[in-house]
């Protein structure tokens, strides 16, 4: 997997403690790439748990009922932003997970959708590594609907499956930055700021798809989750730890 010779990769994974707030958390992921592009910042993993946002796609801030969609996320507590990647509106909150993995590369976008495939597998492993019956690819209705999303299976009900995982990717001209969103706590917010969300949009989708890790299985938390998802990565590349507070000055 990846863009350079197994064993000769090295990750320093960044655990920052305390969201930014919504727009700061995106617009920081943003800076990270700025800085690998311009050879500031060597391959870097960085883990937080986010305040409650709905990022909505470009497309979706052109639709005649973004504003109502937007004021509908107010009501129930999210803050609504419109991201830079493509897509439809996702949501997440302090019960997920958000994972930006940013590389400098001379010639990014040739595994551009390779990463997908290859990113996506990763995850699923580290869903599957605590008990999640994880696999890659899209379910029908799902919200923001895309191809290497990551679901779980109901072990005891297999045809309810729900996406656990969303994926989106930037690639500028000497870097990357891939981002993830895992949920793994609490869904039932989520749902409902999507209901309204997707309501307001008019857009169709299936909320019986938008659910949690830790609805399949009750005792999962997030920080279970972040810890195998660097145990994941292991097999991608050698761990570095990294004070988040470096990156912040």
């Amino acid at each position: 997997m990846a863009d350079s010779p197994a064993g000769a990769r090295r990750l320093r994974v960044y655990r920052q403690g305390e969201s930014m707030g919504a727009a700061g958390d995106l617009d920081f992921a943003l800076a990270l790439l700025q800085r690998a592009r311009s050879g500031q910042l060597g391959p870097s993993l960085r883990l937080y748990r986010p305040q409650p946002t709905v990022a909505f796609g470009q497309r979706d801030a052109n639709l005649p009922g973004f504003p109502t969609a937007a004021e509908a996320c107010r009501e129930l507590g999210f803050e609504p932003l419109v991201r830079k990647a493509g897509g439809r509106a996702a949501a997440y909150h302090q019960g997920t997970l958000v994972i930006d993995h940013i590389e400098p590369h001379p010639d990014a976008i040739v595994r551009a959708k390779a990463r997908f495939s290859e990113f996506g597998e990763l995850l699923a492993g580290a869903l599957r590594s605590v008990g999640v019956h994880a696999a890659v690819g899209e379910i029908p209705g799902e919200y923001c609907p895309g191809e290497f999303s990551v679901h779980g299976e109901d072990p005891d009900f297999p045809a309810h499956r729900i996406k656990l995982i969303g994926t989106a990717q930037r690639v500028v001209s000497g870097g990357w930055l891939f981002s993830s969103v895992i949920v793994v706590e609490n869904s039932k917010p989520i749902r409902e700021v999507l209901s309204a969300s997707y309501a307001a949009l008019g857009l169709e989708w299936d909320p019986a798809t938008a659910g949690a890790a830790n609805d399949l299985l009750p005792h999962l938390d997030v920080q279970t989750v972040e810890d195998a998802v660097v145990e994941a990565y292991r097999g991608y590349a050698e761990i570095l730890d990294g004070d988040f507070r470096t990156l912040t000055g």
